[in-house]
């Protein structure tokens, strides 16, 4: 009877210290079960690691691998990023080609038709973009008034002058490559968005 009682009471404390070992508090961070279900390796493309022993020291892998590892095995170049297939150019989700021009080739830039088709909502849209990005310098109705453009002075009034009769593509090029005063926002505005601001400028605030 004391032998069972003795073996209950090591059972339970062994189940104790089990369950406290994996507790985590403080520094320790305790124990995971599975702890490739936790953090799996990931692929990364620019730092492939093809060293199947690196990491070795630190390694709970079940593939016996090292743990920095992380080549990808099924592909015959190992390779984590397969090379693009020669001569292809990426294009945007709406099927456009990067914009190649450079910021002096102007001339070029205005012979381009917007791509982009004229409706509602895209006047819609292109008149949220205005405001976020145009309105600080040229001003909610395009006269060049705007806080910002107060501020900094000689800001283009898209209403008046040479500017109304500027084709789109001179529009689109200066707001993605920037001129004189007017910094480059390719960086920040996708090319349709860019040329949605177009429609909005020529059809609403130059009323053409």
């Amino acid at each position: 009877m004391k032998l069972i009682k003795s073996i209950y009471v090591i059972a339970v404390v062994g189940v104790a210290f089990g369950l406290a070992s994996c507790g985590a508090s403080g520094d320790n961070p305790g124990y995971e079960y599975a702890p490739q279900m936790y953090n799996s390796v990931p692929y990364e493309g620019l730092t492939q690691i093809v060293n199947e022993d690196e990491g070795q020291w630190l390694s709970t892998r079940e593939d016996g691998k090292g743990e920095f590892f992380n080549t990808n095995v099924n592909n015959p170049s190992k390779m984590n990023m397969r090379e693009p297939v020669a001569n292809t150019v990426p294009r945007t989700k709406d099927g456009m080609l990067p914009y190649r021009l450079k910021a002096f080739e102007l001339e070029k830039a205005a012979e381009i038709q917007n791509p982009v088709e004229l409706t509602d909502q895209v006047l819609a849209e292109g008149q949220q973009l205005y405001i976020q990005f145009c309105t600080a310098c040229h001003g909610a109705n395009g006269e060049g008034d705007g806080l910002a453009g107060q501020v900094i002075g000689g800001v283009a009034n898209l209403k008046g002058g040479a500017y109304v009769n500027l084709p789109e593509g001179h529009i689109f090029h200066v707001i993605m490559k920037g001129k004189g005063r007017m910094g480059a926002h390719g960086s920040q505005i996708p090319q349709e968005r860019i040329w949605k601001i177009v429609h909005y400028v020529k059809q609403e605030i130059q009323k053409q």
